[in-house]
């Protein structure tokens, strides 16, 4: 068993009701989660990148349902702002699949996720630069939380670390292959967001 004990968010129990300062929590466990899959060998990255796959497909699935359409009807050029994120994600999105099929044990493995990590830390640096700081801006206390809310509802279906009592990856590939799991995912949101009026 490994010492490396990755933080996850929600770990210091605040409360969930700003969406951006969720999603900025969300941008640091996905950097933590990279951390551990370069840190760890055999079992251990294999593991920790299936919960790296997870969250990365929940968090940009959550973006494009309640991130997007948002920044899209509020923000100065958000048309575009919103066409460059998504170019960015789907281009991360094939690299992701790309890795997927791979062995992480394979030569060609860790030099692609430390190009993988690229993009995604500078689609992160993007999001929080164009739309994390206008949505703080342009909306009320009520808006952030309602946002929060749908974004907590995507996160319950990527846990962050393994359940406890199951001793390896098994429980995330019995949740089915990525593609499910955005869509499980989207109704999740959906449904958080049509709680609430």
């Amino acid at each position: 068993m490994s010492e490396l004990h990755t933080p996850h968010a929600g770990d210091d129990r605040a409360e969930d009701d700003d969406v951006v300062a969720l999603l900025m929590r969300q941008h640091g466990d996905i950097r933590n989660l990279f951390d551990e899959v370069e840190a760890t060998t055999g079992e251990e990255r294999r593991d920790a990148f299936r919960r790296l796959v997870r969250l990365l497909a929940v968090h940009e699935t959550a973006e494009e349902e309640v991130v997007h359409p948002f920044a899209r009807r509020r923000l100065p050029g958000g048309e575009q702002v919103v066409e460059d994120r998504l170019a960015e994600e789907r281009a991360a999105k094939e690299t992701l699949a790309a890795l997927d099929e791979m062995d992480t044990d394979d030569p060609e493995f860790m030099p692609r996720l430390r190009a993988l990590r690229t993009d995604v830390q500078e689609h992160a640096r993007a999001e929080e630069r164009y739309e994390f700081t206008h949505i703080r801006r342009s909306t009320d206390v009520t808006g952030l939380a309602t946002m929060a809310k749908a974004v907590k509802a995507a996160e319950a279906m990527a846990p962050t670390r393994p359940h406890p009592g199951v001793e390896s990856g098994a429980k995330n590939v019995a949740l089915g292959p990525v593609a499910a799991l955005m869509d499980r995912t989207k109704d999740a949101v959906r449904r958080a967001m049509g709680g609430d009026g």
